[in-house]
């Protein structure tokens, strides 16, 4: 019998919270649409304001990506 198995139903450790936090599928979802964010940042010609953050927010969004992708399913 492990320590979870005492536990009252419908409460989770602390490690079993983290885990589903730093779950790969939303923050991969997060940096894919970051990343689609720079590039339409960088394709709109209105603000040249958004225009200077694109290159940042791709950036952002590709650091995100790869850090992500080795977070557990």
């Amino acid at each position: 019998m492990t320590p979870a198995d005492d536990m009252a139903p419908g409460t989770t450790t602390r490690s079993a919270t983290r885990r589903r936090f730093f779950r790969r599928g939303p923050w991969e979802a997060a940096a894919i649409a970051l990343i689609i964010a720079g590039v339409v940042m960088l394709m709109q010609p209105f603000s040249l304001a958004l225009y200077g953050y694109s290159f940042a927010t791709v950036l952002l969004g590709t650091a995100m990506f790869i850090v992500v992708s080795k977070f557990p399913r």
